[in-house]
């Protein structure tokens, strides 16, 4: 979802407990592109209200980075993409962009990273061979000025740099941008920075021709005969979203590339659009929103990937009156302008209180109105393979009652959970079930919570720089990349972390 104006990425403080150092988080966006546009200071106020810690600039607005000092909310800032070329070009711009708009506010305004342009490969082409040296650049001046360990740089990619996406396992980057995309990997992996990525499901739904199932696209649950499956590694797909961030994983392997995690910049769902657009609807969006936070929440990797949590940031904040384009492209927001919820509930604030309830201990249950076939299979597969004790669900023991199909699959699915996620085992049984921070137990039937207890926000990949950017769909990159191949390898040779 590309922004040539100035947006913020609010990154919200949900707690997680995790039996590894890593967690998964959501964050939200926040475009400015509309009528009734609050100052910085109200949107700071937003923030502060929404217990936000963590915001994403897409240039460095000095109203922002001024009205965010003091506050202790994480701020990456933005090079956006007019200023790409002349830092590309200049390792003389890139120092004074750095000194300017990163030293100058630090430490009042807790600068933590830079997101370097928004779908620079697919929405400005001719600028495509100044990315990495961009990167390097701003890098070299953030080492010379000791900022480098405080501030991390990347920048956002869109699914169009990604050539027939499913299934996941054959995913390849366009051949065209193979060169940029690996000299972009390895600055990512000399630096230990994160792949930034906007996978919109509504979008591979829309333009996919019916090929998939609307629900898949919702994260709804589906029939185990109509789960979708890559034939080449049998991994059984829940929803689009994971099938979108596995295509990522993949198309770095391609290019001999591992270890460098996925962060999801931008994902969600318009709830008003044209008469041409019938899939934006209320339902829709906040059926998406709710299911996304959910499928966060569960603190796992895609199937290629199940030990690697998908942070991911939902779009966004508020609806964008002035935005160009179908009806659809101004209403994504989640919130009025006041900080009141579009949605018939506030979901945001809703699990943030939920991770507060009970001291960060997670329970895996299962979800209401799930198709009891697809929920069934997965009773059946936890207390057989998976090897979970459910002695305590059988008649006569504690947790007999209720007896239901949704109440025996909960402590089932919970027993699996909490035995195995130290092993990379996790709370998704097809699409059924997700986590809550809402202790299940009842009477006495009491459900095993997470191992370890909560002392604090689990440190995740993601927060060793902040959040990261947005992106969306573009144009077809064409351009000989010959002429800085090999200067460009060597530029990647000097580099230091």
């Amino acid at each position: 979802m590309l922004h040539m104006k100035w947006r913020i990425l609010i990154f919200l403080p949900l707690l997680f407990i995790s039996s590894g150092a890593s967690g998964a988080f959501v964050g939200i966006n926040i475009g400015m592109e509309l009528t009734d546009l609050p100052s910085a200071k109200d949107v700071v106020e937003i923030l502060k209200s929404h217990h936000v810690t963590h915001v994403r600039l897409y240039d460095a607005d000095r109203h922002m980075l001024s009205a965010l000092a003091n506050t202790g909310i994480e701020v990456m800032v933005g090079v956006n993409n007019e200023e790409l070329l002349g830092i590309g070009k200049y390792p003389a711009a890139a120092a004074d962009w750095v000194n300017k708009n990163v030293a100058a506010y630090l430490p009042e305004t807790n600068i933590t990273a830079i997101a370097v342009g928004s779908e620079v490969l697919t929405t400005i082409p001719r600028a495509a061979p100044y990315l990495v040296w961009a990167l390097g650049h701003l890098h070299r001046a953030l080492v010379a000025t000791n900022l480098n360990f405080q501030v991390k740089v990347s920048s956002p990619h869109s699914m169009d740099i990604i050539e027939r996406p499913f299934p996941p396992s054959t995913a390849t980057f366009n051949p065209k941008m193979n060169t940029t995309m690996y000299l972009f990997l390895q600055f990512l992996k000399n630096t230990k920075s994160l792949f930034m990525l906007n996978a919109y499901p509504y979008y591979g739904y829309t333009t996919g021709n019916g090929i998939f199932p609307i629900d898949y696209a919702l994260f709804k649950p589906l029939a185990p005969s109509k789960q979708i499956v890559d034939s080449n590694t049998a991994l059984r797909y829940s929803s689009m979203f994971d099938a979108m961030v596995d295509a990522a994983y993949y198309s770095m392997e391609a290019l001999n590339f591992s270890g460098i995690p996925v962060v999801v910049t931008e994902s969600g769902w318009p709830s008003l659009g044209g008469a041409n657009e019938p899939d934006a609807t209320m339902e829709n969006a906040e059926t998406y929103a709710t299911n996304l936070i959910h499928r966060v929440l569960n603190n796992s990797g895609p199937p290629s990937q199940p030990q690697i949590p998908i942070s991911t940031y939902i779009y966004e904040l508020f609806n964008e009156d002035k935005r160009p384009g179908p009806l659809s492209e101004k209403n994504w927001g989640l919130f009025h302008t006041n900080g009141t919820a579009m949605y018939s509930q506030n979901l945001i604030t809703l699990d943030m209180e939920e991770g507060n309830s009970s001291g960060g201990a997670l329970f895996c249950v299962a979800k209401q109105d799930t198709d009891e076939s697809a929920l069934e299979a997965g009773l059946n597969w936890a207390c057989g393979p998976g090897k979970a004790s459910c002695g305590a669900i059988q008649e006569g023991q504690p947790c007999y009652q209720p007896n239901s199909l949704q109440s025996h699959a909960s402590y089932a699915f919970n027993d699996y959970y909490q035995r195995m996620r130290s092993s990379g085992g996790t709370c998704d049984f097809g699409g059924t079930a997700m986590t809550t921070p809402i202790d299940p137990s009842h009477g006495s039937c009491i459900f095993t919570e997470s191992s370890s207890s909560h002392s604090g926000r689990v440190i995740t990949p993601l927060t060793a720089y902040g959040p990261v950017s947005p992106t969306s769909r573009g144009l077809t990159l064409q351009i000989s990349w010959i002429a800085f191949c090999i200067p460009a390898m060597g530029f990647l040779l000097q580099l230091q972390q």
